[in-house]
Order: C-alpha cells, then sequence, then structure tokens
C-alpha cells in the first residue's frame, strides 16, 4: 500500500524559511509528477509547485522566487524549500505524486507564518 508521509511544518516567523518533505512508502513504481498544494482556511486548494520526471518546474506566482521545489527520484521524495515567508502563506500543505496511473496524497502538514 502506497502511502506519502510529509513533515517539516511549523510555525516561523515572517520573513523566515521551512523545508518541507514528502516521502512515498510502497510500490508506488515510476513517479511522473510531484506537486505541492496548499489551502488556507476559507479557500480553495491550489497549486504552489511542480516538479516533473524531467525536472522541469513551475510554480504558483505568489511564490515564485521564494520557494523551490526540487526531488530526489532514489528516496521516492519531494521537497519545498521556502524562504522569505509571510503571512499569507500560512496554510496546510499538501504533496500529491502520480505514478503513470493515478494519483496519490499525503495528509498534509500545518505551515503558520505568524510574529
Amino acid at each position: 500500500q502506497v502511502q506519502l508521509v510529509e513533515s517539516g511544518g511549523g510555525l516561523v516567523q515572517p520573513g523566515g524559511s521551512l523545508r518541507l518533505s514528502c516521502a512515498a512508502s510502497g510500490s508506488i513504481g515510476t513517479i511522473d509528477t510531484m506537486t505541492w498544494y496548499r489551502q488556507a482556511p476559507g479557500k480553495q486548494r491550489e497549486l504552489v509547485a511542480r516538479i516533473t520526471n524531467a525536472g522541469s518546474t513551475n510554480y504558483a506566482d505568489s511564490v515564485k522566487g521564494r520557494f523551490t521545489i526540487s526531488r530526489d527520484n532514489a528516496r521516492n521524495t519531494v521537497y519545498l524549500q521556502m524562504n522569505s515567508l509571510k503571512p499569507e502563506d500560512t496554510a496546510v500543505y499538501y504533496c500529491k505524486m502520480n505514478n503513470y496511473r493515478r494519483d496519490y496524497w499525503g495528509q498534509g502538514t500545518q505551515v503558520t507564518v505568524s510574529s
């Protein structure tokens, strides 16, 4: 059974940094895209960053220049380095992986940016 486990969330002051990780366990096979989403209270879930198997990336306009997505295929892990965090980045962050057959989702990790 495939599971995605996220870690790295927490409370940080504005201007601070966090690094999120999401690791897949089980027989997920070859992973195509790895994606981070977030959902703030009262808002719809939105795409934050995506990375393909070929290494191509794209970002939401709101995080460009501040967030960096990367992946380690040997560890079936995706990372999200978040710098210069703002209060509006506060949300539950979810990872999603697609293995050419279906999507798998993590359970979410809370990121709170507050002084």
